[in-house]
């Protein structure tokens, strides 16, 4: 356990300090480093066998052995204030959109396609393996100085430190598997859910990489997450003279994909939960990076605005301004640290050109999957359907911003597509951009529990705009998707209905003489 605590503290030129309190004074402001940004150039080819994370850099520095003190005694200091955090989860405040009894919701869960078991679990199937008896004693540790504060008896370790009592951050990061994410009823889900929202915000930095604005927040209990800020309203749809890697990332659409990913049982994304953010005491006050910090200022209607440093839309006339101080964004809980848990880069084989003329080879080239297929590692396991449920996914969005994906290490090739940064979903509730689904009419390929559900939820008693807006109504920043789309939110095995939820079964019919029923594992 002492290894899955992430590294707290910065040193040299590794990065902004986390473990500080917004009382302290920022020190070292030119201090700071970052990783190098990534540029599609340098991404990993789809037949390549990946040894990097360009697109993955963490913050953290790979801890060294003489760190695992610092990280016992930390781990030391949550387990004794886990009882109040616990008390402080429980507010009433953020339990007004608890789900209802007997809701629609609940009884798609309770249906058997919802209910199949996962094999057997063994270590190697397993992201991390918990001693959930192990004592934590500070005599053992020879550094003392992290109880010189006179706080000793207030933080001093008392009894055993299970799994339990650990942080939400932390249970849901021990809870991954080589199957899933979370599993499908893990409480501890919600609760994270509740922590993105109330947790105190104690560090806030900008991530390198990327096109736009993107900030890791840490929080009081240690945990962390990616913060992407309101860009524009929910009404504002995506100009059609647009090219789809020129638009605005959506906040609300990183919130919606979360709450669709989970419906569809495929629980590949992180957590992701609303959240208003005071940007005074939030962000500036509590930040140490200086780059972010001089971007403030206050505009000429006296609300107070910030900018930071990305690939584009960073400047002043893409400020992103509160209401005064106030701002809209989605917080999406961290995966476990690169140095604790390695993932591999996959280049999408679907992925677009990102030219303004130029086209893909899969869009020139019908016969494009047969080539696919031969090339590791679509030719054999699971993966090709994991690429077909991310390709159905990605339509019910309107994502074409699918460029990579990501697998864990450990798990090898089988094993499930992590669906990260999805917000360039929602652009257009009324347009169905049908190219996404060219790798099913390409491959004729999907997994039969996929198929099977997405039937289920083209019935009247599971419409799934109905089943969107009942989840959607328990994060913070309800409404989440404006009224059309969750009109438009209908699956249509007919193909006859045209609007952003349709998925278009009627290339089944097309191709029914070929089509390959694969079920996979379950």
């Amino acid at each position: 356990m002492i290894d899955l605590l992430p590294k707290l503290e910065r040193h040299s030129n590794s990065g902004c300090s986390c473990s500080h309190t917004p009382s302290e004074e920022p020190q070292s402001w030119g201090k700071q480093g970052w990783p190098n940004k990534h540029t599609l150039r340098i991404l990993q080819d789809f037949s390549n066998e990946p040894s990097s994370n360009v697109s993955s850099h963490s913050l953290e520095r790979i801890p060294a052995t003489g760190d695992k003190t610092q990280a016992l005694r930390r781990l030391e200091h949550l387990g004794q204030r886990g009882d109040r955090k616990r008390q402080f989860i429980q507010d009433a405040t953020v339990t007004k959109n608890m789900p209802v009894k007997g809701s629609r919701l609940s009884a798609l869960y309770d249906h058997p396609l919802y209910k199949r078991s996962l094999p057997p679990l063994t270590d190697e199937d397993t992201l991390f393996n918990v001693n959930t008896d192990i004592r934590f004693d500070p005599k053992a540790t020879e550094d003392q100085a992290w109880n010189t504060d006179g706080t000793m008896d207030e933080f001093s370790p008392m009894g055993e430190l299970t799994a339990d009592s650990y942080p939400n951050w932390l249970r849901f990061h021990i809870g991954i598997n080589r199957h899933e994410l979370y599993s499908r009823h893990n409480p501890v889900i919600e609760a994270l859910l509740k922590d993105l929202v109330i947790q105190k915000i104690t560090s806030v930095a900008m991530k390198s990489g990327g096109t736009q604005l993107k900030l890791i927040m840490t929080f009081q209990n240690y945990g962390q997450a990616l913060f992407k800020p309101m860009k524009q309203t929910r009404e504002q749809e995506t100009p059609p003279d647009f090219f789809y890697f020129s638009d605005f990332e959506r906040h609300n659409a990183e919130i919606a994909a979360f709450h669709l990913d989970r419906i569809l049982d495929f629980r590949r994304v992180p957590p992701v939960a609303g959240r208003l953010v005071n940007m005074t005491k939030e962000i500036r006050d509590v930040t140490r990076d200086k780059k972010l910090w001089r971007t403030f200022f206050i505009s000429p209607a006296n609300n107070v605005c910030f900018y930071g440093e990305c690939s584009y839309y960073c400047s002043t006339e893409h400020a992103l301004c509160g209401k005064p101080d106030q701002i809209e964004g989605s917080l999406a809980a961290f995966l476990p640290d690169l140095a604790l848990a390695k993932r591999k880069t996959w280049r999408n084989p679907w992925r677009r050109s990102y030219h303004k003329r130029k086209k893909a080879e899969w869009e020139v080239d019908p016969d494009y999957c047969e080539e696919v297929k031969q090339t590791p590692p679509y030719d054999s396991g699971t993966r090709l359907l994991d690429v077909m449920d991310m390709t159905i996914f990605d339509f019910l969005m309107g994502n074409m911003d699918r460029h990579h994906y990501e697998t864990f290490e450990k798990f090898g090739n089988e094993t499930f597509i992590i669906h990260l940064d999805n917000g360039r979903g929602f652009g257009k509730h009324s347009h169905d951009e049908t190219s996404i689904l060219v790798p099913l009419s390409q491959c004729c390929r999907v997994r039969k529990s996929t198929h099977l559900r997405l039937q289920l939820l083209a019935k009247e008693e599971y419409k799934l705009s109905t089943l969107m807006a009942e989840s959607l109504v328990r994060d913070r920043l309800s409404p989440i998707l404006i009224q059309p789309h969750l009109e438009s939110a209908t699956l249509d095995p007919c193909g006859t209905k045209p609007n952003s939820f349709r998925l278009a079964l009627s290339w089944n019919k097309q191709h029914s003489e070929t089509l390959y029923w694969a079920s996979g594992k379950f």
